[in-house]
């Protein structure tokens, strides 16, 4: 399991509303993206935006941001997106009270 954060700098002209409102009009195409657990849409005060993702591989992860995701990113904000990639060694899951060890790929 691969968790990967996205961070991007939003120009002056999106502020924090504006933000949420696309985050929330976008949100369900992630429920098809292959290899996606999850997804936090993420916003900070001084214009960073992003996610932090849970993928089911690495390979998955670089074959959704190779694709046409990234692009839309710098059309959008004309900006490319840093993303750095963690390997996943447990998770504490309080909402479902369980604590999962993923499996070794």
């Amino acid at each position: 399991m691969i968790t990967a954060i996205v961070r991007y700098r939003l120009p002056p002209t999106i502020d924090r509303n504006a933000c949420r409102l696309h985050f929330l009009r976008i949100a369900p195409t992630f429920s098809e993206v292959p290899g996606l657990i999850s997804k936090h849409f993420i916003w900070k005060a001084d214009g960073t935006a992003g996610g932090v993702y849970q993928w089911e591989s690495r390979a998955a992860a670089e074959a959704f941001y190779a694709g046409p995701w990234r692009r839309g990113i710098v059309d959008r904000y004309g900006v490319e997106p840093t993303i750095e990639f963690f390997e996943v060694f447990g998770i504490t899951d309080n909402a479902d009270g369980v604590v999962r060890i993923p499996e070794v790929a």
